[in-house]
């Protein structure tokens, strides 16, 4: 059996203000498409200005939607391969 390593780099990039971060991620795939998804985060307005704190919330609820995204993908294809309908993996 030959084992390929395959690996995925994910990027996320960040638009921040006093009050608003906003995360976009994205991942390339080795077919070439991509995968991307947004996560935000809102500063309470008596918190502190933390933009590292807002910068991890956003990023995580990116990359959640990330998961998401793939599995909704990776199922769309096992659908369309077998003609069937897949059971949803839960996370």
């Amino acid at each position: 059996m030959t084992h390929n390593a395959v690996g995925w780099h994910i990027e996320l990039e960040f638009e921040e203000d006093d009050q608003h971060t906003r995360a976009v991620a994205m991942v390339r795939l080795a077919d070439g498409s991509e995968v991307r998804a947004n996560g935000h985060a809102t500063r309470h307005r008596v918190d502190s200005n933390q933009p590292r704190v807002g910068e991890e919330i956003a990023g995580a609820r990116a990359l959640n939607e990330l998961a998401m995204n793939l599995l909704t993908k990776a199922h769309e294809e096992i659908d369309a391969d077998s003609g069937r309908v897949s059971h949803p993996i839960h996370v």
